[in-house]
């Protein structure tokens, strides 16, 4: 009984589901081919725990007074010896903790247990908060790989591309539980699990800790609804469910209602996703070699009682919850009759397939279109999942394709309605209330759902018709005898509604179709399509259906509007003296024909985003002027809405860098923003009166928006020098005025009736901040005041943006000012986990913030410098010094400490963790600075708290990935993977660089050293061992621990070699720094055994990242030399003795045995030396890691060059070349390139042009060149630093460590082996001639220890009978004959006398091969030389003629 009640220290309620999890992502997503095996043993073991899904293990009398005397007589530990007592308090809460979950006591103890455990990883929470979480993490890891394992299962509508034995397992295993009623289990789950109802009973409970907590359980909770909920979609995409499944499924969605903005939650769109998709066969239409296999389980072809019983279920059920849902479906249903019924032989289900048509009627009488657009395709997560997409795509278009007769049933409906309004118009009545608009609906639905497109998937092109030839020559220009493929049948249906909707528009549908069009302009070749149809629509054949003026839906007709509307506008434009016009009625437009012209002005800016070719024929078309007439309008008095539209019009042409820059001098010339004041003018005018005295009234400012829009699009497009000249002082500065006072420093404190607006206008006028800064460098003409000629005298020109913007930015602006406290706000509203209006804006207004601070910092030492060279009279600060300054709002100085905070939440927001960690790391170089970061940071103790785990946060963050769909993997996410991996070396650098400099730093802090005392009595623990926190320092170790304990060795090494190169650099440092130097070695020697593990790995392998494979190994080869040197002078022999046979060793060690130094140790090595049998020898560890060093450099091919002068572009290189950060000097690429761009641009004359492709063809030849022979560099840097480390590991071996810890023959064996591979390799062809120092300073050393130990060696009495003599000779017979038996001493020392020779050989090779010019190599050979020829001395010959006379009297 004892056993059965003993506990599992892991927590079987989260254990085992977390290994489950992670074997299913290892296997399904990584697709690591070892864990193929391990799931199937841990899916045959766990397969209780799917069929019974989220059970708990019941509460149990026994075990309750068990539990109940655990605090007298202990319980057992499942893996420990005897039993451990539990304190009171604990039993408590594992009786709380049983009744809130309805758990077995033991456990709920487990859980606790656990939670203490995991403590660490969760700073600030208690082990019952951390076992809330545990528990629903382990019910989420259940459902995250039961979604898994049915993604993977062998369909219809994807695969995965795993091994077939693999997918065969999955869908076996997953076959088995639905049989075992996994539906029902599901749904019931579904229903059951609620957020609100969880967080009731655990606040009563005080089961509810922080913020952070309460948003990290109810992500938990929601996780597991949302993954049960896909796992039935994931059934039902790849074999839809049987008959009391779709029942069941139908049965839950009758009684589903809808959130408070009226779309579905993401749990209920998943159940309706997997029954549609129950009721799909679009794949029938794929003529897939599977497919007769899927006809046959697809019940919907194959049992005519699934038909049946489905069909009276959907016809005759009450109304549900939601009438849309319930339309929904069955349009669906209608829709697969349909299908059904065009396949041969399906005459038995006649009497089904003829009500599909009265079906789709019940579905389009209860808005089935309505319900699509604003509950489904609004959902959030809709856009999500690219198969829901694809589904209501199938869904719309099958409608229009298998339905014709009710498409045109709804259109005469609509021309009916449109002539019912028309004429009560006319008549003064009101139009009927009861119309319906199915068609407009429909076509709102299209223009909605194609509207986003986030996987790039241009669904929408199966709208356009391409091939159909029009007047001869097709959209894409003549196709003279080519022959035209017919396109699928289903395609030229969806063209012709397209085309047909357009003809003879009644008004009411006017606004939905252009929406429509808008969506299905949706794309590059979509849009291209488009415009071409309202090219056509308005030419000259159509005229004779329409009369005179076109189609109203064709640029023709639409710019005929637009000037007409202008002319109209100017007639009524009053004089300038007239200062009331403003707010006179807007004249001549409806309210209506207003809405039809920004909904062609919506379509307009669609088709130009997409596609050039339409933007540059519209822009140059000589009738439309689109440009000349959008501008025009704008100085008229129009409504703001109306305005921002063609403003955002403007933005869209501007990406044509041709165009913007005609744009920026039209922008000027109309004055849309004042520049130039006129003395006679009493008033202003323009958009800044616009924005102070309508948009701020109306508390609405979509103007302000479209303008800073159109000059963020325009300053990336091109970028006007001398804008405005001739009016006005040349130059940007006034635009920058106006975004900097009066709408930025001015959008905390005006009104706005939309909370998010507030942070939209933030967000829009920071970026073009952001872009101005990013394009500026620092020249020395923009610290000389330029004059310029205007209107006969001589005024100062203004200054670059970007030189403004850094001069705000280095001074106690208000710029900053107001930037550093919306970083305040910002991580205030962060802090609070709860959503609130226009998150996702503030959130980019704060990158933009912090990016800004970055590019201040990166650039602030070339503006201070070229400042100090001139003459101007500015004085700007450091802004590392303006951050330290107080914050007026709390009165500290903690603007960093906030910047810092950022990096708390570096999971949900990591932008804003890696641009906040890139500050950090600027500023970290400053000692002055460190100190009082030091003080900042741990000056309160809960902030402190929170800084800390939020670096080691963002450390951890690979553990926190969850597990993409790797051929999948959205760009977003490959993204966010990259900027997380660059925080981490941010993060990284910042230690580095801290660890520089004097005590106390920013890295004792994070690496959980003492401050208060001296560094050096620090003691490392473990996280959580008396109450230390996690520290930056686990989590380094952490990183490179992982997958030491296999074979392959450490994970980082290969996927992260960046990373784990900085992470042994820390390691390094910290044992090398004298403070810090005893705690570190001591912890890792003890708590972690690190440097065994480690080395036992060498040499790492990994060509395609060889300089930072090399880097890896040589922090770590000096990190061994410490702690080699370190434990022989503490005489810990054990220590030194394992590291010493690990690398020297000969003979194979037990893989990853614990070879703690004994008898049989020693016995063992020397064996292992004098063994014949060579089979079972193995390469030292030494030499191992000596031949992963390659000597041999490729060196890149020399410079061709046709058009730019050689000598001048080396010149030009070496004036570019910096040192980095390692201190090595590379060319500054971007720099060079600059440099010769600008070159190029200075180049004058019609010939210059026409070779431009050439000169920038040859520019890239020259950056490629440059980039190699950078590489080289750090190549050649790599390898020396590599060979450095080498030898101090050798020396270190040799002259350090205890002599008898080598025995003497060994020792020579172990120098011979070496001396022979260091001159192979140096004295090889390729070798690279940097390395040559090195390699003869280790020569050097190595002789003077051969000399030496073979010298003690002749001064020992022989002591060999001749039988053991011959052994020595042995060795060595390779070379040599065996010695005459009855000579047994003849060679000078064990090593043999061929070894010496051949070394004699290769030293001799190496000095002929040094030339003139390596004085100290040679130095170093000659030394060595002597050292050698020392050998020959016999120990009986005296060492000079004096000791030979005083011996001799």
């Amino acid at each position: 009984m004892a056993t059965l009640l003993a506990v599992n220290s892991a927590a079987s309620l989260w254990g085992p589901y977390k290994d489950i999890w992670q074997t299913v992502g290892n296997a399904l997503w990584r697709r690591q081919p070892e864990a193929v095996h391990l799931l199937d043993m841990i899916l045959k073991k766990h397969k209780p725990d799917f069929i019974s899904l989220f059970r708990n293990p019941p509460k149990n009398v026994q075990q309750h007074e068990k539990v109940q005397k655990a605090s007298t007589e202990g319980v057992a530990i499942q893996g420990q010896q005897g039993t451990r007592l539990l304190p009171e308090q604990l039993i408590k809460e594992a009786f709380i903790l049983s009744d809130l979950f309805d758990i077995g006591e033991l456990a709920a103890v487990e859980l606790l247990l656990a939670g203490e455990h995991q403590q660490p990883h969760f700073p600030g929470l208690t082990r019952g908060l951390v076992a809330v979480l545990l528990y629903w993490d382990g019910k989420r890891c259940i459902a995250n790989s039961l979604k898994a394992l049915i993604q993977s299962r062998r369909g219809k509508t994807w695969t995965l591309e795993l091994s077939p034995e693999l997918v065969s397992m999955t869908t076996r295993f997953t076959d088995e539980l639905m049989e075992q009623g996994l539906t029902y289990k599901v749904l019931t789950l579904v229903s059951q699990i609620d957020v609100n109802n969880e967080f009731e009973k655990l606040q009563r409970e005080r089961g509810l800790g922080s913020e952070k907590h309460r948003k990290e359980v109810s992500d938990l909770i929601k996780e597991c609804r949302q993954s049960l909920a896909e796992s039935l979609f994931a059934w039902a995409c790849q074999s839809p469910l049987g008959k009391d499944d779709t029942l069941l499924l139908i049965g839950h969605l009758e009684r589903v209602s809808v959130e408070a903005n009226g779309s579905l939650d993401a749990v209920n769109l998943a159940l309706l996703m997997a029954l549609l998709y129950c009721f799909d066969i679009s794949f029938i239409e794929q003529s897939t070699e599977e497919r007769d296999d899927m006809i046959h389980q697809l019940p919907l072809l194959t049992e005519r009682q699934y038909i049946a019983t489905v069909h009276s279920r959907l016809q005759d059920s009450q109304p549900w919850k939601l009438p849309g849902l319930q339309a929904t479906v069955r349009l669906a249903w209608a829709l697969a009759l349909r299908g059904i019924s065009q396949l041969p032989d399906v005459t038995a289900l006649a009497e089904f397939t003829e009500a599909d048509e009265a079906m789709a009627e019940l579905a389009v009488a209860d808005n089935v279109f309505l319900f699509l657009t604003e509950a489904v395709v609004v959902s959030e997560n809709f856009y999500q999942e690219e198969f829901y997409i694809r589904r209501i795509h199938n869904l719309i278009t099958d409608f229009l394709a298998l339905m014709p007769m009710k498409v045109k049933q709804l259109r005469n409906r609509a021309d009916e309605d449109a002539r019912m309004i028309h004429m009560s118009m006319q008549m003064g009545n009101e139009p009927p209330i009861s119309l319906r608009r199915d068609l407009e609906h429909l076509m709102l639905l299209i223009g909605e759902l194609y509207k986003k497109n986030p996987f790039n998937l241009e669904l929408a092109l199966e709208y356009w018709c391409p091939s159909e030839p029009l007047q001869t020559s097709t959209i894409l220009g003549s196709y003279l005898g080519v022959a035209h493929q017919r396109p699928p049948q289903r395609q030229v249906v969806l063209s012709k509604f397209v085309r047909q909707m357009g003809d003879l528009l009644p008004p009411t549908i006017y606004i939905p179709y252009l929406k429509m069009l808008q969506g299905l302009a949706n794309g590059p070749q979509c849009a291209h399509y488009c415009f071409s149809l309202l090219k056509v629509n308005g030419s000259s054949h159509v005229e004779n259906i329409q009369g005179a003026g076109g189609s109203p839906v064709s640029w023709e007709h639409f710019f005929h509007s637009l000037m007409l509307y202008h002319e109209h506008l100017r007639k009524d434009l009053p004089s300038a003296d007239s200062v009331q016009y403003r707010h006179l009625p807007s004249r001549g437009i409806t309210q209506k024909e207003q809405d039809g012209l920004i909904a062609f002005l919506q379509l307009t800016s669609t088709i130009i985003t997409w596609s050039e070719n339409a933007r540059l024929a519209l822009c140059e078309h000589p009738q439309w002027t689109p440009v000349v007439v959008i501008l025009g309008l704008l100085q008229c008095s129009i409504p703001p809405v109306l305005k921002a539209e063609l403003l955002k019009t403007l933005a869209a042409f501007g990406k044509s860098p041709e165009i913007a820059a005609s744009l920026w001098q039209s922008l000027e010339y109309t004055q849309i923003l004042q520049t130039v004041r006129v003395p006679s003018q009493r008033q202003a005018i323009g958009i800044e009166v616009e924005l102070n005295e309508i948009e701020s009234r109306c508390e609405e400012y979509p103007l302000t928006r479209a303008f800073c829009h159109l000059i963020s699009t325009l300053v990336e497009s091109s970028f006007p020098s001398n804008l405005g000249a001739g009016l006005r002082p040349p130059g940007f500065d006034p635009y920058l005025q106006f975004l900097r006072d009066s709408v930025f420093l001015r959008f905390r404190t005006r009104a706005y009736r939309r909370a998010a607006e507030k942070w939209e206008v933030a967000e829009v006028v920071l970026e073009v901040f952001y872009k101005l800064l990013r394009d500026y460098e620092p020249q020395l003409e923009d610290f000389v005041d330029q004059f310029v000629e205007l209107q006969g005298e001589e005024i100062i020109a203004y200054k670059p943006p970007g030189f403004s913007l850094m001069y705000h930015l280095l001074n106690e602006s208000p710029m900053l000012e107001l930037a550093l406290s919306l970083l305040e706000e910002g991580v205030k509203q962060l802090d609070t986990y709860a959503p609130f209006p226009g998150k996702k804006h503030l959130e980019k207004a704060v990158q933009h913030c912090l990016a800004l601070l970055n590019l201040t910092l990166q650039k602030e030492n070339l503006f201070m410098d070229l400042l100090r060279e001139s003459q101007l009279a500015l004085i700007v600060s450091p802004l590392e010094q303006l951050l330290q300054g107080i914050n007026p709002r709390t009165k500290k100085a903690d603007n960093v400490v906030n910047i810092a905070r950022y990096l708390y939440h570096g999971n949900t927001n990591p932008e804003l963790a890696f641009e906040s960690a890139k500050i950090l790391c600027c500023i970290s170089c400053n000692s002055n600075i460190q100190i009082k970061l030091v003080g900042d940071f741990t000056h309160d103790q809960s902030i402190s708290q929170r800084l800390m785990a939020g670096f080691v946060e963002c450390l951890d963050s690979e553990d926190m990935e969850e597990f993409v769909r790797l051929e999948e993997g959205s760009e977003l996410e490959k993204k966010l993977a990259g900027i997380r991996h660059e925080t981490r070396i941010h993060i990284l650098n910042l230690l580095i660089t801290s660890l520089e400099r004097n005590p106390p730093n920013l890295a004792l802090y994070l690496l959980g050293f003492e401050l208060k005392k001296p560094v050096s009595t620090t003691n490392l623990q473990d996280p959580g061992v008396l109450g230390c926190p996690r520290t930056c320092l686990h989590a380094i170790l952490n990183i490179l621990e992982k997958g030491t304990e296999g074979r392959t060795g450490p994970v980082a090494v290969r996927e992260s070699p960046q990373l784990a190169e900085l992470c042994y650099q820390v390691i390094y440092q910290l044992c090398a720094c004298s403070d810090t130097s005893g705690p570190t070695m001591r912890y890792l020697r003890t708590s972690q055994d690190f440097l065994f593990s480690q080395l036992q790995h060498l040499p790492f392998s990994n060509k395609e990242y060889e300089i930072s494979m090399l880097n890896q190994m040589s922090w770590l080869m000096k990190t061994a030399s410490i702690e080699l040197r370190v434990t022989s002078l503490n005489r810990q022999r054990s220590h030194t003795q394992r590291l010493l046979h690990l690398l020297l060793d000969d003979m194979p060690v037990k893989p990853y045995s614990d070879g703690e130094g004994g008898l049989e140790d020693e016995n063992r090595s020397v064996s292992g030396f004098l063994h014949f049998d060579t089979a079972t020898k193995v390469r030292r560890k030494i030499l191992s890691i000596l031949d992963s060093i390659d000597f041999s450099q490729e060196i890149p091919e020399p410079l061709q060059l046709d058009f730019f002068d050689r000598a001048q572009i080396e010149q030009v290189i070496a004036n570019c070349e910096h040192k980095n950060l390692r201190g090595q000097t590379v060319c500054n690429v971007k720099l060079l390139h600059r440099v010769l761009v600008a070159e190029v641009n200075a180049l004058q004359g019609m010939a210059a042009i026409g070779q431009r492709p050439l000169l920038m063809e040859e520019i890239s030849t020259i950056l490629q060149y440059v980039v190699g022979r950078n590489k080289l560099l750090q190549c050649l840097h790599a390898k020396r630093h590599a060979l450095e480390s080498w030898r101090q590991l050798v020396e270190i071996i040799l002259t350090a460590c205890p002599q008898d810890l080598i025995q003497a023959e060994d020792r020579q064996l172990i120098i011979r082996d070496i001396l022979q591979d260091v001159h192979d390799k140096i004295l090889d062809d390729e070798a690279a001639q940097e390395l040559m120092p090195v390699v003869a300073g280790a020569v050097f050393t190595l002789t003077a220890h051969l000399s030496q130990a073979v010298r003690t060696e002749q001064k020992q009495p022989l002591v060999l009978g001749p039988g053991e003599a011959h052994y020595a000779f042995m060795l060595d017979s390779s070379f040599t004959s065996p010695p005459p038996a009855e000579n047994p001493v003849v060679g000078f020392a064990s090593i043999g006398d061929s070894s010496l020779h051949i070394i004699l050989k290769k030293l001799l090779d190496f000095i002929l091969k040094t030339g003139g010019g390596f004085q100290r190599v040679r130095t170093h050979l000659y030394g060595s030389l002597l050292y050698y020829l020392q050998i020959a001395q016999r120990p009986d010959e005296p060492d000079t003629l004096e000791a030979d006379k005083n011996k001799m009297w």
